[in-house]
């Protein structure tokens, strides 16, 4: 990377999918508007791999043959990216691994710490349960990701790391897919189990499973309020469950500072300097050790939407405030 931002240069970006929303919402237009505020002569060549690595593939050389000087990459499969790290490499161009880590020869990393988030699921549940007597009065239920999903295992460690020996965990499973079906299942299994008065607080990895696990407990004829129910991602039926009571937090991971590091990164390494903006970390890809920016994730509860996702962008209160959670808006002081 000898570039020069004066002169500007092409700047490759490859998105995975999109039927999450947020590529085409935040990503893109984030990550684009920072490369541009950065170099104003440079130009951003986009592309979607619509969830296919093969086409990601064949999007990241066609690239290359278009003489991008670096690109930023949010790989399909990242054990398949490593083809396109290693290809980009041997044409002397940089990779920066943009939310997971892709293997081979990466220059820069940036993503959340999927540790931390797990450690903040286990400490909000923890603080709501001891809030009602001694954490160990009953039983919790731990719901986690899918077993083939590396953060998955980061989530569940990082719960285990808070909760272990606090409480006790009466059942446990890993949940194929992140199904909210099959957690839905696997919460009416642990209430046969352990009783539904003896439960008293549930760690769900995420919030899709958040919701299967709460229809569960609706249909088993728990008392409400429901005892504290975990998750993550911020959806909007998610923060729309908070609001009613049925879900006690989500795990919130702010977009706007990841793109922005991502878009110096990529200056960065296009121009042949250090990334020097924040605190890096070194993260092992199996390939080498790569510098590494791991952002702090978000706990959000009822007391701070307002703060967070509304405050971020991420939704605006016309979305979350429908008819039906009309009233809950107006007492969380939405509107």
């Amino acid at each position: 990377g000898k570039e020069n931002v004066a002169n500007g240069f092409k700047i490759g970006l490859l998105l995975p999918e999109s039927k999450t929303t947020r590529y085409e919402t935040f990503d893109r237009p984030l990550i684009t508007q920072k490369l541009n505020e950065l170099c104003a002569k440079c130009q951003v060549l986009f592309q979607n791999a619509d969830q296919d690595a093969a086409k990601q593939q064949s999007q990241a050389e066609s690239m290359l043959t278009q003489g991008v000087k670096v690109l930023i990459l949010d790989a399909v499969d990242v054990k398949a990216a490593g083809a396109i790290v290693n290809n980009a490499q041997s044409q002397g161009v940089p990779v920066v691994a943009y939310d997971r880590l892709a293997t081979g020869p990466v220059t820069f990393y940036v993503s959340f710490d999927n540790r931390r988030v797990g450690q903040i699921q286990g400490q909000s549940l923890l603080d709501s349960i001891s809030s009602g007597g001694d954490p160990k009065r009953g039983q919790i239920v731990m719901v986690n990701g899918s077993p083939t999903d590396a953060n998955a295992a980061d989530f569940k460690a990082g719960a285990h790391s808070v909760l272990d020996g606090k409480v006790n965990i009466g059942q446990e499973f890993d949940t194929p897919d992140w199904s909210p079906d099959r957690a839905q299942q696997e919460m009416d299994q642990a209430t046969t189990a352990l009783g539904r008065d003896k439960i008293i607080g549930v760690y769900s990895a995420n919030d899709g499973m958040a919701g299967g696990i709460i229809a569960s407990m609706r249909g088993s004829g728990f008392n409400t309020p429901l005892p504290p129910v975990t998750g993550q991602d911020a959806e909007l039926a998610g923060i729309q469950r908070i609001l009613a009571g049925d879900q006690f937090m989500t795990v919130f991971k702010s977009i706007r500072p990841e793109a922005s590091i991502a878009a110096e990164m990529a200056i960065a390494a296009a121009t042949g300097k250090d990334f020097s903006g924040q605190d890096t970390t070194q993260r092992n890809n199996g390939t080498r050790d790569v510098t590494s920016v791991l952002l702090n994730p978000v706990a959000v509860t009822r007391d701070n939407i307002k703060d967070t996702v509304i405050k971020e962008g991420f939704y605006t209160p016309q979305q979350i405030c429908t008819a039906q959670f009309a009233q809950a808006c107006t007492q969380a002081g939405i509107s």
